[in-house]
């Protein structure tokens, strides 16, 4: 083959490549945002508050909850069953009530292979809020909590009725081949990301910290405070951009799922990982708020607050979306001041974050069964809490 032939070859094979990506499309969608002048400035700013708002402290939890993770044995539900039933389902609660969805797959995991009961698998649906956990842990940390309370109790109570009238092996599949050992070597991007993280993450920290106080930076200087904003701005995109050459983003679970596990395993890199989701998540919804106000004039809270009822039931309707981004836009909307606490409680008891793909591959009826079983207590708690004018 003629070199320029073979030229124009790969590049028809690159921009196939490239327009295949549905993860692309956020950061193309940023830079035309930010190429257009009426909205260049919306954009930057809304890109900066997610990077100092949102990533950073984001960042920071996620470090600190996998140093500590690693010093958490992970026990057999199977033992504790043949103990009490009520401590399997409390501990299969309990793994869900932990941020991101690793324990919600060890529960499911270990329901394929016959070592925890299908009441089990719905207490730690129920429970899972998903890397959501994360977002609303690093931006408002006493609702975190309570939520994760919420979920833990509902968890436990939901698993137990299911037990009473279900036997452990409920649904479960007679033979699975399903096999979780999918690892990926880092991308080029993850680890020149990794790099920048390095120089900036002390810097931006600072900055964080310094905004969380509400410390105004034109006060001090002009030019300073624009620096500011630019500098954030950039770090969102760099993490967009990661998250986006990090997949080949062709299907709907590459976009709405965090990334497979990096080998040889690197908590570093995990964190990156999670950071740019979250952030990229987190930059669409800022992004969208911002496009529908300014362009179809359409204000979001002013719609929820005369359709309050509804709220939580779309909440409960989202929360069956598999993947933790549809859940990430809801907690977005609640730190915005947009949903109320009660809509924020159904979809973290109604979502199984990216949980549910695995168990849909593992064990799809159970998974189904159980999605189902998950929504009656989110929508009793969600409006619950509703009308009791949370």
């Amino acid at each position: 083959m003629p070199p320029l032939t073979l030229t124009k070859f790969s590049f028809a094979i690159s921009s196939q490549v490239i327009l295949s990506n549905k993860r692309l499309l956020l950061p193309i969608l940023l830079l035309l945002c930010l190429a257009y002048p009426p909205i260049r400035s919306l954009t930057l700013t809304a890109m900066s508050d997610a990077f100092f708002q949102v990533s950073v402290f984001v960042a920071a939890t996620l470090f600190l909850y996998y140093c500590a993770i690693d010093r958490l044995p992970q026990l057999e539900l199977g033992t504790l069953s043949q103990k009490s039933p009520l401590l399997e389902v409390s501990f299969a609660s309990l793994l869900g009530a932990l941020p991101g969805c690793g324990g919600a797959i060890i529960v499911v995991t270990q329901f394929t292979k016959g070592q925890a009961s299908f009441g089990s698998v719905v207490a730690v649906l129920t429970a899972t809020m998903g890397d959501a956990a994360f977002l609303l842990l690093a931006t408002k940390p006493l609702e975190g909590l309570l939520i994760i309370l919420i979920g833990l109790s509902v968890g436990v109570i939901s698993g137990s009725v299911v037990n009473a009238f279900h036997n452990a092996d409920h649904l479960r599949p007679a033979k699975n081949n399903y096999t979780d050992d999918c690892y990926n070597r880092p991308s080029k991007a993850l680890i020149m990301s990794k790099s920048i993280w390095q120089v900036v993450l002390i810097p931006s920290v600072i900055i964080a910290v310094l905004i969380a106080i509400n410390t105004d930076f034109s006060s001090f200087d002009a030019v300073l405070a624009d620096a500011i904003t630019v500098f954030g701005a950039c770090m969102a995109f760099i993490a967009v951009a990661t998250w986006a050459l990090s997949s080949k983003g062709q299907s709907y679970q590459d976009v709405a799922s965090e990334e497979e596990t990096i080998t040889p395993p690197s908590k570093l890199y995990k964190v990156l990982q999670d950071t740019h989701f979250v952030t990229a998540w987190v930059v669409a919804s800022f992004m969208l708020f911002e496009i529908l106000i300014t362009f179809a004039g359409v204000d979001l809270k002013a719609w929820f607050a005369h359709y309050a009822y509804l709220a939580p039931l779309i909440a409960v309707l989202i929360g069956f979306l598999p993947g933790c981004g549809p859940q990430i836009v809801v907690t977005t909307l609640y730190i915005q001041g947009i949903i109320p606490f009660s809509a924020l409680a159904a979809n973290a008891i109604s979502n199984d974050g990216d949980a549910l793909f695995p168990a849909i591959a593992m064990a799809p009826r159970a998974a189904l069964v159980a999605t189902i079983y998950s929504a009656v207590p989110a929508i009793l708690v969600g409006y619950g809490l509703y009308f009791y004018g949370i």
